[in-house]
């Protein structure tokens, strides 16, 4: 089972969790760098403003700002032919607004994509990872306002130039669908930088799971990244025909705990609304009807869709579908059910799966399922893996190895499964794993989530010297690239 000779093989990072230099260089406040750290067990917490005496996991992440020539050697060592990362739109915009962009944050993306040109390397870049700039939340809450579309079009414009000859693929926003996946004021916060005014103003700890969220404006911020994304995807191709410009969705697999038909109905819903319905305002340019139904249901004005907005939606749809896959989880409609124990999204177990010891359900199969099912929904548009990972406690033995075995085992599956969706007929272009090397984990704030193929010296009381040292699982990727999907031994 060999892969194409042109699959993009690689890895996934943003810059909030790997750059670190959270303000150097003129670089502006982001929404990650006011989170704190939690655990499987303890949710993250925001501050609205810096405290000097506490622990910020992105002020320093592992330091990638002056260390990505290590790591694209390393990733260039394993085969990679693909390295995703984003561009933290406060390195360009510190204000989100500012008059001219920062020279010093362009020239340093500049260096980054040299050196991935050096190897071979192509960059796919996501434009806005969940690094909102702060300004941006406190002078426009985030999205709400339809000022915040201009920004966004106007940065998107700034990076589109500067590097259109460096960079081919290209992502608008990571995860969109974060605010449909009913963790009130987390998606909010995370996927649109929206805020309620008590929260923006708060002068305490709020956890993640407190913070206040409002369905109408979480909403209407929606539709303004959904017309931001197609203002940008249009504007790209008007920059460079050759761009390959993409979405970004974060894919939660489900399946009806039980044949009873109530089951079946409330998966097929959770489908559609937490991953179709923004799947299919990106790629096929509106909104499909149960969006309105749900609308409806809700007592949700959709008075923010505005006259030319449909027209701007069909002229900026999207050249690929990417999306991240971690797990899969059942629904149903017994109020008694277990339900797994995740930090973010929390489903019914399914019985036939093992979980990580962060609870998220480990289902291979799951991933050939979604792909041949996109597919389906939306022929002929090119697929792309471009998250997913495993997250686990990581031993450093006395001579300095780290023996992962488990995170073989799960990479080898998930690949496999890929492989079986080819022979299906799917048109998966790349894949792209999340966390190649460790960083900071986006949901619990820790280091002790390690994702990496590649191990750093950093933990979750801030010690640790940053350096670098390859695992087993290094290798074991390496030889899969090397074999094109063939050697997964």
């Amino acid at each position: 089972m060999r892969f194409p000779e042109n699959f993009l093989w690689g890895g996934a990072v943003a810059a909030n969790q790997c750059e670190g230099a959270y303000l150097e260089d003129g670089k502006g406040l982001s929404v990650p760098d006011m989170l704190l750290g939690g655990d499987v067990n303890t949710p993250r917490t925001f501050l609205p403003q810096t405290d000097p005496a506490a622990f910020y996991p992105s002020h320093e992440a592992i330091d990638f700002y002056h260390r990505y020539k290590e790591d694209i050697a390393l990733f260039a060592e394993m085969g990679f032919t693909c390295f995703r990362l984003s561009i933290n739109w406060g390195r360009i915009f510190p204000n989100g607004d500012d008059a001219e962009p920062n020279e010093a944050g362009l020239a340093f993306y500049d260096k980054v994509f040299d050196e991935c040109a050096k190897y071979g390397i192509e960059p796919l870049v996501t434009l806005c990872h969940y690094e909102i700039p702060w300004s941006i939340v406190k002078k426009y809450n985030g999205f709400y306002f339809r000022e915040t579309i201009g920004l966004f079009v106007r940065y998107a414009e700034t990076v589109f130039r500067r590097y259109k000859d460096k960079v081919k693929y290209w992502l608008t926003f990571n995860e969109i669908n974060i605010p449909c996946m009913g963790e009130g004021g987390i998606g909010n916060l995370y996927g649109l930088g929206l805020m309620d005014e008590s929260d923006i103003n708060a002068d305490h700890r709020i956890p993640l799971n407190e913070l206040k969220s409002d369905m109408q404006k979480t909403f209407t911020a929606l539709h303004h990244e959904f017309i931001a994304s197609a203002l940008a995807v249009k504007l790209g191709h008007e920059i460079n025909p050759d761009f390959v410009i993409g979405n970004m969705i974060a894919h939660v697999t489900v399946y009806p705990l039980t044949p009873n038909p109530k089951d079946v109905l409330a998966a097929q819903w959770e489908d559609n609304f937490k991953n179709n319905l923004c799947g299919d305002v990106q790629v096929r340019g509106e909104y499909p009807d149960f969006a309105f139904k749900f609308f409806k249901d809700n007592g949700i004005d959709p008075s923010f869709i505005l006259e030319g907005d449909a027209d701007i939606l069909r002229e900026g749809t999207v050249d690929m579908y990417t999306f991240s896959y971690y797990q899969s989880g059942c629904i149903t409609e017994d109020p008694e059910a277990e339900l797994t124990a995740g930090n973010m999204v929390k489903n019914a177990k399914n019985p036939y799966l093992k979980a990580s010891d962060w609870g998220w359900q480990i289902d291979p199969d799951g991933l050939r399922y979604t792909l041949i099912f996109l597919h389906d929904r939306y022929p002929k548009m090119p697929l792309m893996v471009v998250e997913n990972g495993f997250g686990a406690f990581d031993r450093v033995e006395e001579d300095g190895s780290v023996h992962d075995p488990y995170r073989i085992a799960y990479f080898r599956e998930h690949i496999r499964a890929m492989g079986e969706a080819l022979e299906d007929g799917v048109p998966l272009i790349g894949y792209t794993s999340w966390g190649p090397i460790d960083l900071v984990s986006a949901g619990t704030g820790q280091y002790a989530k390690r994702y990496g193929f590649i191990y750093v010296d950093r933990h979750d009381d801030g010690t640790g010297d940053f350096s670098r040292s390859r695992k087993d699982s290094f290798y074991w990727y390496k030889k899969v690239i090397a074999s094109r999907g063939e050697d997964l031994d």
